[in-house]
Formats: structure tokens, C-alpha cells, sequence
């Protein structure tokens, strides 16, 4: 069961509302399970480099099943840098991404940058909280 742009999107809105909420101007990536994006959006005023950044926390979450947080401790391993490696370095392996499940099957996950560790996951889940 994948997730649809329909459903991307209004994930995208809330995760955009609760980040101006907060004023944080962030970037939001949301990712299909193999890490393509399927929604990005760059805030006004968010710094240039945190689109990409936001993709990368997402893809974590998407291929791990995980929060992208909950895998920072081992980032640094052989295995995590290499699999870093075979991604061309666009995996971060910090806070700021949750997995999307429907149905109890992971459809991908949301990635966000451009506020404290921690106000980009609850950005993120803000996000969430609308499915």
C-alpha cells in the first residue's frame, strides 16, 4: 500500500503550519520507502542547504523503519558508514525524521531541517499526527 501525493501533501501542510506555529523556517521532505522524494518543500526564508538535509534525515527513517534520532549512536559504525557510503554520503543519522506507516506497513517517512533537533521531530510529527 504506498502513500499518496494526496496524503503526502496534507502531511506536508501540517508539518509546514506547526513549523510557522513555532517559527521555524524549515525544509520538509517526505520519502516513498526506498528514499524518493514524493513532497519537498523549502519554507520562505529556510537556508539553502536544508532540503537536502531534510532528505536525508528521511531517508534514514524510511530504510530503518525507525526515527532517524534513534540511530545517531550508531552512525558511525562500519556498517552505518558504509551504507552512508553507498547512498553518496546524503545520509544524516540525527533527530529530525519519523517513519510513515499505513496499515502497519511503512510507506516511507518525513524528514525536517531548519530548527533545533528536536523542533524538527515534533515538526515532523506534527506532520503525522493528521494521518
Amino acid at each position: 500500500m504506498a502513500m499518496t501525493l494526496s496524503e503526502a501533501q496534507k502531511i506536508l501542510e501540517a508539518a509546514q503550519t506547526n513549523a510557522d506555529f513555532l517559527g521555524v523556517k524549515a525544509s520538509i521532505c517526505i520519502v516513498d520507502p526506498q528514499g524518493n522524494p514524493v513532497a519537498l518543500a523549502r519554507m520562505d526564508g529556510a537556508r539553502f542547504f536544508t532540503g537536502d538535509v531534510a532528505r536525508g534525515k528521511a531517508m534514514v527513517s524510511a530504510f530503518f523503519g525507525q526515527p532517524s534520532g534513534a540511530l545517531a549512536e550508531r552512525a558511525g559504525s562500519p556498517f552505518f558508514a558504509s551504507f552512508n557510503q553507498m547512498n553518496g554520503g546524503r545520509l544524516f543519522f540525527v533527530q529530525g525524521a519519523l517513519p510513515i506507516s499505513k496499515d502497519g506497513e511503512n510507506v516511507g517517512a518525513i524528514g525536517v531541517s531548519g530548527g533545533s533537533a528536536q523542533q524538527d521531530e515534533d515538526i515532523a510529527k506534527a506532520g503525522l499526527d493528521t494521518l
